[in-house]
């Protein structure tokens, strides 16, 4: 699944100011009307995949809270939510390439970081429709392997070691 950058999310609530602003996280399931963003983050992360290569990239991760006793019946105008936008940005600068991320979770639905697979705008509503990340495995997308010994030579490069093949792992062997 394609993910969105900030500077695209941020463009698209600019362009549907005076919206109201609501979010789906699963087919027919909606973020109550009563929602909060009650903090944006901004995430730098660095990861070593199994195949021994470095990835870096950022996120930015708009986190979404129901409360308890619904207060207000109407969700938050696009307008409010800029307002938002830009009380952080004034402290923390936003990486616009950064990968967006929604934070979200209810009794009913574990909280976790969700994705926005596109928009919907519909009856006076910008919906952002959410959906679970997938996990990849960046070497094998590569065209490399996990982190076994083979043709780049992975095992060289991470000192990883495939013990259930080595010849030490044998009975007697010593390895053990």
């Amino acid at each position: 699944m394609e993910t969105l950058n900030w500077q695209t999310f941020k463009d698209t609530l600019v362009a549907n100011k005076g919206l109201t602003l609501q979010f789906q996280y699963a087919e027919g399931q909606w973020v109550d009307a009563s929602y909060h963003i009650t903090e944006i983050k901004q995430a730098p992360v660095t990861s070593v995949d199994c195949g021994g290569v470095m990835n870096a990239w950022t996120e930015v991760i708009i986190q979404l809270w129901e409360p308890v006793s619904e207060g207000n019946r109407e969700a938050m105008k696009v307008d409010k939510a800029l307002a938002i936008v830009n009380l952080v940005e004034k402290t923390m600068p936003l990486h616009p390439l950064a990968m967006v991320k929604v934070e979200f979770g209810n009794q009913q639905f574990d909280t976790r970081q969700l994705i926005p697979k596109g928009f919907i705008i519909a009856d006076g509503n910008l919906v952002v429709d959410l959906r679970p990340d997938t996990v990849q495995c960046k070497a094998i997308e590569r065209g490399g392997n996990c982190g076994t010994p083979g043709a780049d030579d992975s095992e060289q490069r991470t000192g990883i070691q495939n013990l259930a093949a080595a010849s030490c792992c044998t009975p007697g062997g010593g390895c053990c």
